[in-house]
């Protein structure tokens, strides 16, 4: 697989995706049932699950603009992986629900510093085989799933009390793999006339719509990022069973990127997105409907690889095409902060309406969300060759 690019440090840069993707698969599929094991309700849940989204909202932005105008991304990303691992132990202080709060929004103003720094040191080491990225990102997948059916077993045999332990081993491992990766900047490319500066590259056709339909599509994720877990364990399916039904979405994904270079190279990346939004609206009808269904369930779960993993994959190839070098820590963090804001206000409404509507129309929102992303991707985006 690093045939081709020797100077690549491949291992490297995929054991930070590994360790930093390990921790949402620890988070994503279990935060919200460790809440309920603390006796939270649905509401309260989905507001402790949406801070961390609302940090993304600001914090991207900040240190994304500090790491274009400084230039120490690795700097950052080593810096925020620290601060996480410190802000993240004070959960052994107290479990109350405004010290968790608290303890969600430090946390996650500095996580949130990492990834969107980390992708621009990842691209940059890509150079012109950015088309890679899928294959490099592809451990981060790998690490999902590790945790996820690690984890599921693990609660499955012993309590949650020691979820927390687990999500700083994890954190600690992306700590250690920051420093091991060697840094790098982005290729200066000749200015482009009547390019302009971040604001200008903003302004061009089909960019702003982009934004949009990123954060949609977060959106449309609340229900399951939030209480899929939850869901499925009062449908009567064993934690360990639902751990390995994270992870086969994930395998999905995994799968999917290894192709992804070529599906870019024969479809535009507007078709691309276009597809996981109207996937993505399918799933969520048939995991509000028919959850409990396992064959369905399967089912839905393999779209995981469109609702996530095509659809990532487009939008990082979108931003590194239309934002300059200089631009691309901002670009990064503004897909960072939609997504934030997406994932934030579907975690809301999901928290709201899983005791009020049901999980049936709460799923039924998050389709219509994606839905509306479509519409405004056909109507909106550019025909671009990735």
């Amino acid at each position: 697989m690093t045939g081709g690019a020797s100077a690549l440090p491949y291992w490297r840069l995929s054991s930070f995706y590994l360790f930093y993707f390990s921790l949402l698969g620890a988070t994503a599929p279990f935060l919200g049932l460790y809440f309920a094991h603390l006796g939270f309700s649905s509401a309260r849940i989905g507001e402790l699950l949406a801070i961390p989204m609302l940090m993304r909202c600001v914090a991207p932005n900040l240190w994304g603009w500090l790491g274009d105008r400084s230039g120490r991304r690795l700097d950052i990303v080593r810096f925020g992986a620290f601060c996480t691992l410190v802000t993240f132990s004070l959960i052994f202080v107290s479990h109350s629900y405004a010290w968790l709060a608290l303890i969600m929004a430090l946390h996650a103003f500095f996580w949130h510093a990492v990834l969107p720094q980390f992708e621009v040191i990842t691209l940059a080491h890509l150079k012109e085989q950015a088309a890679r990225y899928s294959q490099v990102r592809l451990w981060g997948s790998i690490g999902f799933i590790l945790t996820v059916i690690g984890l599921g077993k693990l609660f499955e045999l012993f309590s949650l009390d020691l979820y927390p332990w687990a999500l700083v081993f994890i954190m600690g491992g992306i700590v250690l793999s920051s420093f091991w990766v060697p840094n790098a900047t982005p290729q200066a490319r000749p200015e482009v006339a009547g390019q302009g500066g971040f604001l200008a590259q903003l302004r061009q056709p089909g960019v702003l719509a982009f934004y949009l339909c990123v954060g949609l599509m977060q959106l449309s994720h609340g229900p399951y990022y939030s209480f899929q877990t939850i869901y499925l364990e009062a449908l009567g399916y064993s934690r360990s069973l639902i751990g390995q039904l994270w992870a086969l979405g994930v395998v999905a994904e995994v799968l999917l990127f290894l192709v992804m270079a070529r599906i870019l190279a024969r479809y535009s990346v507007r078709t691309v997105l276009l597809a996981s939004v109207l996937i993505a609206a399918l799933r969520w009808l048939l995991l509000g409907n028919f959850a409990d269904q396992l064959p369905v369930l399967l089912f839905a779960q393999l779209l995981h690889a469109a609702t996530f993993g095509s659809f990532h994959a487009a939008a990082i190839h979108f931003v590194q095409r239309r934002f300059g070098p200089r631009q691309q820590g901002q670009s990064q963090a503004l897909y960072a902060a939609l997504a934030g804001t997406g994932g934030a206000l579907g975690a809301l409404y999901s928290g709201y309406s899983w005791s009020s509507l049901g999980p049936v129309w709460t799923y039924v929102i998050a389709s219509l969300a994606a839905l509306v992303a479509a519409v405004i991707i056909a109507t909106r985006l550019q025909e671009e060759r990735a």
